[in-house]
């Protein structure tokens, strides 16, 4: 699968982004933490290069969170901070905020070395689009500062939240390849629903979603999907999951669209499991 997924704010986006660096002290790049070396974006990390930057793997609640530990251990050694949060209950903010005063404290010194007031660290929050940067942004706060929605994209336009007294974030749009030619990252993103709905076919996202657990957690199949034999072909696997969760047409065929849709709702809201795809 091969997806082109380049709509025009996204070119705004990008130079957004390139104008706003000059501005800001850190750079958060936030990854889905299910698969965060597929949503890694190469033109983006090239344009922080000079920025001190700081990765958080977001939504590490339906992560598997030995998979998390062995990201941030790769991460690492890289030579990248990289921390692990969950959004929606808080949990892991703390951290991520010791991280960014971690990061701004050599700046800091800085200001008072020339005999300048320390002022709040500025911090630009990036990633590609339904990362999930406005609930990050509403969680460090504390409060609803944020817009967010369901859809890829709907962060607009620059926004300043100040977050504490010492840390002000930048909100930013989401970023985006102008292509994505590896086959299995493409069915990674549209399973993650970070590209549009319209870019991919579900039927072939939710057999590849099948296949990675008949191939790597077989035990989902068993437990979650109530499947008793989980080692066939994926679309034999459908047709038993769209039977056992009577999803017939008139005539009594199965319905297997409406099935790979709930499959993809399934796998997005955590009722799986925790899995990670990476």
């Amino acid at each position: 699968m091969s997806i082109n997924w380049y709509p025009g704010h996204m070119v705004k986006a990008k130079r957004e982004i390139e104008e706003n660096l000059k501005l800001v002290d850190i750079v958060v790049i936030l990854l889905d933490a299910r698969a965060p070396f597929a949503c890694r974006n190469p033109e983006l990390e090239r344009m922080l290069k000079r920025k001190k930057t700081l990765i958080v793997l977001n939504k590490m609640d339906l992560a598997d969170p030995n998979a998390t530990a062995r990201y941030r251990e790769r991460l690492q050694a890289e030579g990248v901070t990289a921390e692990a949060m969950d959004s929606l209950s808080g949990r892991g903010s703390k951290e991520v905020l010791q991280a960014l005063k971690n990061a701004y404290k050599p700046i800091g010194e800085e200001f008072l070395r020339r005999g300048r007031r320390i002022r709040a660290a500025r911090v630009m929050v990036v990633g590609v689009p339904n990362i999930g940067k406005s609930t990050f942004l509403n969680c460090l706060a504390g409060r609803k500062i944020a817009r967010t929605g369901a859809k890829p994209g709907i962060t607009r336009g620059k926004q300043w939240v100040r977050v504490r007294e010492d840390i002000e974030f930048l909100d930013t749009p989401g970023l985006m390849w102008p292509k994505i030619d590896i086959q299995e990252q493409g069915l990674k993103l549209a399973l993650l629903d970070i590209v549009s709905e319209n870019a991919y076919s579900e039927e072939e996202v939710a057999l590849y979603l099948l296949d990675f657990l008949s191939k790597n957690a077989p035990q989902i199949l068993k437990t979650a999907l109530k499947l008793e034999e989980t080692q066939q072909p994926v679309l034999e696997l459908l047709d038993n999951i769209a039977r056992k969760r009577g999803h017939l047409l008139k005539g009594g065929n199965l319905d297997t669209a409406k099935t790979c849709k709930l499959l993809l709702l399934d796998f997005r809201r955590g009722n799986l499991g925790r899995v990670s795809l990476d």
